[in-house]
């Protein structure tokens, strides 16, 4: 929250910690659940429990400036505006202490392009939710191959089964987990939250991915200091330029490989890690209930369970560990090459080939940029219908960005648009035809950030104007 502030030109960065911590422990707004749209602070202490997307959602907003995510995630957020209409506003609310969020609503190219989706993707029927509803099949697939690939695990305990259990875990980490926790996959709040809550199954946690994802990722697309993608593999990997190169780097490229198994591990360090601090790398659990933090752990006893307990009394410890190793291997695979290409290619990073456009986005001052412009630069598309559908729209990466809460099974068709659009408005748009093509540029990426030099003028000179 800090480097937001500094980095909206709203506090000098001493004075910034100092404000940060006296709105959150002010006495005056001590048990009160408040966020900030556009400039003015609001009690939605009783809304929580009524909104029409869930608590779970809702509760991402507490403690926060949340335009960017109240934006992004209504379709039609001019509607639903109206609810603030009906909620108390805290008068005398320091909003200047808290880090100002971007406003997408202030982006042409996004205005245009949200404009055509409702007209031609939905025509109008966004308004009972038409566009949180289509990925019915998909879910059910992906849950029976689940099923199926633990029952195998279960009856034949060890390596090879592990690693057909691991992509099974894979192929629910990259599409109902993930698009229910963008509460994408159903117009009922629960059906989202227990589809969200298969993270923790396969060893994740829902609350962090959350906050990390969402509040810190999609809001600031790579922002070096506030996109947790970003700065949270540093000093392993470097993914800017504005991060200090190290003689590592120059391999990253090569060594990325032998890292990836390791991700699942990873999950779990960081997920207790961020339960005992209160916090991701990228945002703070300001709005979390205690039912989202017990999700946590009882998330993880679960996982464990059925990856170690049930098949350790079947067949044995040494055949449990086996199979734990081959489902973290092929499950750390599976989310890392999906993930990682989405936003790392050289046109997405500052200061790399092609990225002319990028630099100038990202080099703005966080209050200054054009929020929809910087979800098309910084993400990456591949492929068409049958990667949407394997990857849950992870494979159009832009459309995902700017249409966060719409189902996966929309995004072919809105990806037309953006096309058009992008093109109209002179936005480069980045797709390459297959996840090989797309694995090339992201190697290439890797490369190049890992030879790069620091760019630290151009860093300094941000912060600077933003001071």
């Amino acid at each position: 929250m800090v480097a937001a502030q500094v980095a909206a030109g709203k506090l000098a960065p001493a004075a910034a910690q100092e404000q940060v911590q006296d709105v959150h422990s002010d006495p005056r707004w001590a048990g009160i659940k408040w966020t900030i749209y556009r400039g003015i602070a609001y009690d939605i202490t009783s809304f929580i429990p009524r909104h029409p997307g869930g608590e779970w959602l809702v509760n991402l907003a507490v403690g926060r400036d949340c335009t960017a995510l109240f934006e992004s995630y209504h379709l039609r957020h001019d509607i639903a505006l109206q609810a603030f209409g009906k909620l108390p506003q805290l008068a005398d609310f320091p909003v200047h202490a808290v880090a100002r969020a971007p406003y997408p609503g202030d982006s042409k190219l996004y205005s245009d392009i949200k404009q055509r989706v409702r007209k031609e993707v939905f025509e109008g029927r966004e308004a009972r939710g038409w566009h949180r509803q289509g990925a019915e099949l998909a879910a059910a697939a992906v849950l029976s191959f689940a099923v199926a690939s633990y029952v195998l695990y279960a009856r034949y305990t060890g390596w090879l089964a592990g690693l057909v259990l691991g992509i099974a875990g894979g192929w629910i980490g990259v599409t109902i987990q993930h698009c229910g926790n963008h509460g994408a996959m159903s117009t009922v709040p629960l059906i989202n939250n227990l589809l969200g809550l298969c993270n923790d199954l396969i060893g994740g946690a829902s609350l962090m991915w959350r906050y990390h994802h969402q509040v810190s990722h999609h809001i600031h697309t790579n922002d070096q200091e506030l996109d947790e993608d970003v700065c949270s593999c540093y000093p392993l990997l470097r993914f800017d330029t504005r991060l200090p190169r190290r003689a590592w780097h120059a391999w990253q490229h090569l060594y990325i490989w032998v890292a990836y198994p390791f991700m699942h591990l990873a999950f779990q360090l960081g997920d207790f890690n961020s339960l005992l601090q209160g916090r991701t790398v990228g945002a703070e659990l300001l709005g979390a209930s205690t039912l989202e933090k017990a999700s946590v752990l009882l998330g993880k006893a679960a996982h464990y369970a059925l990856l170690l307990a049930v098949p350790a009394l079947l067949h044995g410890i040494p055949a449990a560990l086996a199979g734990a190793a081959g489902y973290s291997i092929s499950l750390s695979i599976v989310l890392a090459v999906v993930f990682f290409v989405s936003h790392n290619m050289p046109e997405n990073k500052p200061n790399l080939t092609g990225a002319d456009e990028t630099k100038k986005v990202l080099y703005t001052p966080l209050t200054e940029r054009d929020w929809g412009v910087q979800q098309v630069l910084a993400s990456a598309n591949w492929g068409g219908v049958v990667g949407n559908f394997f990857t849950g729209g992870l494979n159009l990466q832009v459309e995902h960005h700017l249409f966060p809460a719409i189902s996966f099974v929309h995004y072919p068709a809105i990806a037309r648009i953006v096309a058009e659009e992008c093109a109209a408005a002179g936005v480069h748009y980045v797709h390459h035809p297959t996840l090989g093509s797309v694995l090339r540029r992201f190697v290439t990426c890797l490369k190049e950030l890992g030879s790069a030099p620091d760019d630290t003028a151009a860093a300094a000179a941000l912060k600077a104007k933003a001071v």
